[in-house]
Parts: C-alpha cells; structure tokens; sequence
C-alpha cells in the first residue's frame, strides 16, 4: 500500500491551519481505508485536538453540525480547494462516556489524545488517521487487517457492540463491500449480542441492510441469519432458510435460492429487495403432496402483502414500496407456459411499461437460480414475453386511459359530466382498446361512448 494518500486541498487547507494554531489534525476513518484500498473515499473526515469552538474562531465559515458531539463543518472557500470538496466535518478528540442502550453513549468528553480518539471506533481498519507530516497513525493494526482483508474490532469485541449494536450489523455490511472476512473473536461476539439490534432504529437498520444487500457479495446475508443477526430484524427470512422445496424445479431452500436470485439480478436497491422478496410467501403457503413433492400456491400474492409489511416496517418510502411489491406480486407470471398478446396486454397494463425491464430480470434470475427441469420452456416463455413487449412497444399499443385517443375533454363535449360515470366510461373503453389496440380512434371511441351514453 502506498503510505502517501492524496487529501482534496480544502482538507489540507483545514489540517495547515489547525496545525499552524497549536493543535493536532488528521483524516480519519473511512477515508483512511479507502484511500489505502485504493478506493475513493466518499468524505474526508477530519479529528483534530481542538475543540469546536477553538475550531469556529479559526475559520470563518462553519456549520454547528453536532457541537455536542464536537462536529463542526468547515465551509472553505474556493480558492482555498482547489475548486472542489469545500465543506468538510471537523470533529474534536473523543471519549465516550456509558452507554446505556446499545445506541448512543450518555455522555462525551473532549480529549486532546488522538489514541483515544482512535480507541472508541468500531473496527481496526476505520481507526486510522493520516496527515502528511505523520501519515498512517495505525494503533490497532489497521492495515495489517486491510492486508489480510480481516474485519476486527478495535479491543474487546463485547464493548464495542455494547457501545452501539448496529456495528453488528455493520461488520457484516463491511465484510460484503469489501469482500472481508470477520475476525472470529468478533463474530463470537455478534452472535452473543445480536439480540441487542432490537434496540437499533429502523432506519438504522435499513440503510446498514440495504448496504449489505446491493453490494457485490449479498450472499453474506447468510452470514447475517448464522450469527442470528436476521432474527431480529427479519425473521422471516429465517423461516425462508429452514423451508425445503422438494420440487423438480428447485435445487435449494426457499432461503438459499433468493440468495442465489439476489446475486443474479444487478446491484438495485428495489431489485435486490425485490429478489429477497420475492418468495417470502412460500413457508406459509408450503403444501406436499401425496407424492411428496412441494407446491407453494399463491405465494406471489401473499408474499406481496408480506413484503409490504416488511418495508413498511423498515420505514422505506412508498414508491420503493410500491415497485418492489408490485414485481414480488408478478414474479411468475406467465411461467405456466405461453400466453396470448390480449392477456399479456392486459398484464403489461397493470405492471406498467416503465416496470417491465425490472420483472424481466427478477423473472431471468429466478430461472438461473432453479434446477435445470424444464429450462427450455422457462427460457421460451421469458423470450416470448420480451417478444410482446417489443410488439406492444413499437406498435404504441394502448395500455392506459392516458393513451386513449379520447379524454375527458371529449366526453364532457358528448354530455357527460366529471365525476365517477365519466371514470367508469373511460376504463370501459380503455378494457375495449386492451383487446383490440385498433380501436383506439378518436371516431370510434366518440362513437362508443354516445352508445354506452344512451
């Protein structure tokens, strides 16, 4: 690794005048690591022995970020950066006081130690600081655990997760970003306090989950349901883990083939959860046989409602919610076989076109995560789909009221007054134009509508 990290001007304008007042600066933390990795760091945090209100008479510009916390944000003039990065977070030596619920410590102190500072961040490889006079300071073996693509704790693995039990799941966010192992010592640890995520908010939660799942290894969700991380957070995933499918199309557990979905479709948070998704529903519609092979009916429909629960529960926002529960519900259309273009229409309708591409990706992973029974068929049937798709497509085939060639415009100029009849009429003549597109004309729809009028 190259000792000499390139820092944006504005953080080297900060750190010289910091340094030029009598006190201690340095990068910290995950610009460190990036940086040594290779990586561009997304922000270039700064520590520093001052305190925040030593740090505002020093600079001009700043922003009371968190003063409690000692966080201020240096804004640097222009010609000071180069042009670039010009607001930076500028925070004091730390010291943690208890912490009582997992989450937040009761109280901090300032200190001017930056190996104190260091001692209370959550794992080695973010304990890093650099400036250009002292480059790399590495108390806790930092970049031997970079080396050697290790996630550790910094000390006692049991105090750091008593301090904020997210770093539970964050080490599991780390190891799937940087494709790391965990420490053992520090997995025993995860295992013995993943119990204490309860205390974590959901939206915590969701933004460290959401991380692991579009990285590039959203297999390591596994590792999250061994450690018993998921139980808490995402039972039913668990149950997803211990659900067989016996079935001549399945190679796997529900829980391992929406890995197998997951690591196939591309790094999109609605698709990604889409995919963990999409069967959900199968533990509890699983029936067998007489033969002993497993059917899961109306799965789809149920796994919608679940995942509706789910990311409500999650505190996404609605339109994540509404596309990533939409493909949970259509899924496996069309996999019983070939189907007709009025349907497909009709199907298209209510999926929406700007839909489409993601359902042919959740569909297209779905099959490569199944055992080979049938695949010709299951391959056929996604071309012929593609294939309507096109038709519909550049025909410019109607599939919404917007699409008609008549509006409300048109109907009040027949007679007919706003409100539910004039809906009501509109869908009538859209479920005509769904099964032949052309009928979609001004005239005739004119016509239609004065018909249904009388």
């Amino acid at each position: 690794m190259d000792l000499k990290i390139k820092i944006p001007q504005g953080a080297v304008f900060i750190i010289d005048e910091l340094n030029k007042n009598g006190f201690e600066a340095y990068i910290v933390g995950g610009c460190v690591r990036d940086s040594l990795l290779g990586n561009k760091p997304h922000d270039w945090d700064i520590t520093t022995s001052a305190t925040p209100y030593q740090v505002k008479d020093i600079f001009k510009k700043t922003v009371d970020t968190g003063l409690q916390h000692g966080t201020v944000t240096v804004l640097v003039d222009k010609s000071h950066s180069g042009g670039g990065e010009y607001a930076f977070e500028v925070t004091t030596y730390r010291v943690d006081g208890i912490y009582e619920d997992h989450r937040r410590p009761k109280e901090v102190s300032f200190s001017t130690s930056l190996t104190e500072d260091l001692k209370r961040r959550d794992f080695t490889i973010n304990a890093m600081a650099y400036n250009d006079t002292d480059g790399v300071v590495d108390i806790f073996g930092g970049r031997d655990d970079l080396e050697n693509h290790i996630i550790r704790c910094v000390g006692k693995p049991s105090e750091r997760f008593d301090e904020d039990a997210l770093r539970i799941l964050r080490a599991v966010r780390f190891a799937a970003q940087l494709g790391f192992n965990i420490d053992e010592s520090t997995k025993t640890a995860m295992k013995n306090q993943a119990k204490y995520l309860c205390d974590i908010s959901a939206e915590r939660i969701r933004e460290e989950f959401t991380k692991l799942i579009i990285s590039d290894n959203p297999f390591m969700i596994e590792t999250a349901y061994e450690l018993g991380l998921t139980k808490v957070f995402l039972p039913e995933f668990d149950l997803m883990m211990n659900t067989p499918q016996n079935n001549p199309n399945h190679l796997y557990s529900v829980g391992m083939h929406t890995i197998k979905v997951m690591e196939n479709v591309p790094k999109d948070v609605v698709l990604r959860y889409a995919a963990l998704l999409h069967d959900v529903g199968k533990p509890e519609c699983r029936t067998t046989d007489e033969k002993g092979t497993d059917h899961f009916y109306e799965h789809q429909k149920i796994g919608s409602e679940m995942a509706k629960e789910i990311l409500r529960r999650l505190k996404f926002d609605n339109e994540t919610i509404e596309r990533t529960t939409r493909l949970v519900f259509y899924h496996d259309y069309g996999i019983g076989g070939d189907l007709g273009i009025k349907a497909f229409r009709r199907f298209l309708a209510k999926l929406g076109t700007e839909n489409f591409s993601d359902f042919i990706a959740i569909r297209e992973a779905d099959r490569l995560a199944q055992s080979e029974y049938n695949q010709d068929k299951k391959l056929a049937s996604i071309n012929n789909l593609k294939k309507m798709y096109e038709t519909v497509v550049s025909e410019k085939q109607c599939l919404k009221i917007a699409d008609l060639a008549i509006g409300g415009k048109e109907l009040i100029e027949l007679g007919m007054k706003p409100g539910k009849d004039m809906g009501d009429m509109l869908h009538e003549l859209l479920e005509e134009v769904l099964d032949e597109p052309g009928l979609n004309s001004k005239e005739y729809l004119l016509n239609m509508a004065a018909k249904k009028m009388k």
